[in-house]
């Protein structure tokens, strides 16, 4: 089922929110210490609506000199398996665990464990004995639809209604590009639940006719041209998002959004943190991790950016609307063994055979 939501006022308050905090003890500690030499270079895939500008700011007057390189996460992770032999990273966050255990098996990443570790469920770190990425931020990715031009009685229930009944064909937006990890996900969270081990790629038929008729009847992706400008234009209906997202989209377009609940769920990001095998700047690199996950630090990063921090610390700064919002959806069961020994050859076959 679906449910209209609607952040337009939580946004106004994040600053407010933020001058009451104040500098934090993990921000003068750490500028006790850092900032010296070459700054620290910061791969990311989590630097839009002003993320990666506010990291700067706050890392600065933490005593850290941190340059942004931002990429969406499969691009991120290519460049940084493309520079193994001689880094140019030192710290790369935002990733999610599929592309984490790729960087991982590619030997890209060097254990570590930050000074905040006691405060995150383990479980959503590195599964492995000798953990490489710890986890900073989750978040649902959803189909989001305009609620001004859709009731929540007219809504779909679920992702394949766009494609399977007449009425939304052409009025969702398909992506263009399969580089994004939310597309990545989307695709994921769909492909898996026609797992077949007789399969193409261990997808059923009919797996794989849902992505075809997914490309078929949707409205291709405009670069540069963001969904919610698009439902404030009536150009689209419905579309992909991060849940974080959204609330600043609603602000900005002045649109009111709802979200889609599946039955089987949906796809959660656990955006992670992890320190670059063989970079010149190792010991600060681990000062910034352990500055910039920490409770005080990512509970300003929640209230600015309403996201859902993990960090048991961090979560009591976390805006109630956002902790409300996120218990409305169910978890997808996803088989990410399956997923990460999969997705590289899923992603070639659909922009081989399905994108237009």
């Amino acid at each position: 089922m679906s449910k209209r939501i609607s952040y337009v006022a939580l946004t106004a308050s994040a600053a407010l929110l933020l001058t009451a905090c104040g500098g934090s003890s993990a921000e003068s500690e750490a500028g006790s210490t850092a900032g010296a030499g070459e700054p620290l270079i910061v791969y990311t895939n989590s630097n839009s609506e002003g993320r990666g500008e506010w990291l700067q700011e706050k890392a600065e007057a933490a005593g850290f000199e941190i340059e942004i390189v931002g990429a969406g996460g499969a691009d991120a992770t290519n460049k940084l398996v493309a520079e193994k032999n001689n880094p140019v990273a030192d710290v790369v966050y935002g990733l999610n665990n599929v592309y984490y255990e790729q960087l991982k098996s590619e030997d890209v990443l060097e254990t570590y464990t930050p000074a905040w570790s006691s405060e995150v469920d383990e479980a959503l770190a590195d599964p492995g004995d000798e953990k490489a990425y710890w986890p900073l931020v989750e978040q649902a990715i959803v189909l989001a639809y305009n609620a001004d031009a859709v009731s929540e009685a007219d809504a779909p229930e679920d992702w394949t209604d766009l494609w399977s009944k007449d009425e939304y064909k052409d009025r969702y937006e398909r992506v263009s590009g399969m580089g994004a990890a939310t597309t990545q996900l989307v695709m994921a969270g769909i492909l898996s639940r026609y797992k077949d081990e007789s399969g193409d790629l261990g997808v059923s038929d009919e797996g794989w006719q849902q992505i075809e008729q997914y490309f078929q009847n949707g409205v291709p992706a405009v670069t540069d041209l963001d969904l919610f400008a698009r439902f404030a234009e009536g150009e689209v209906d419905f579309g992909q998002m991060p849940s974080s997202s959204i609330p600043g989209r609603e602000e900005a377009y002045g649109v009111t959004s709802g979200v889609v609940s599946p039955e089987d769920g949906v796809p959660y990001a656990i955006e992670q943190v992890a320190l670059i095998k063989g970079s010149d700047n190792q010991d600060e690199a681990k000062e910034f991790i352990d500055w910039f996950g920490s409770g005080d630090v990512q509970g300003e990063w929640a209230a600015q950016f309403n996201s859902l921090p993990v960090n048991e610390t961090a979560l009591k700064s976390a805006k109630p609307e956002t902790v409300e919002f996120d218990e409305q959806f169910t978890r997808q069961d996803i088989d990410w063994a399956f997923v990460q020994e999969n997705l590289g050859s899923w992603i070639e076959k659909i922009e081989l055979e399905y994108m237009p």
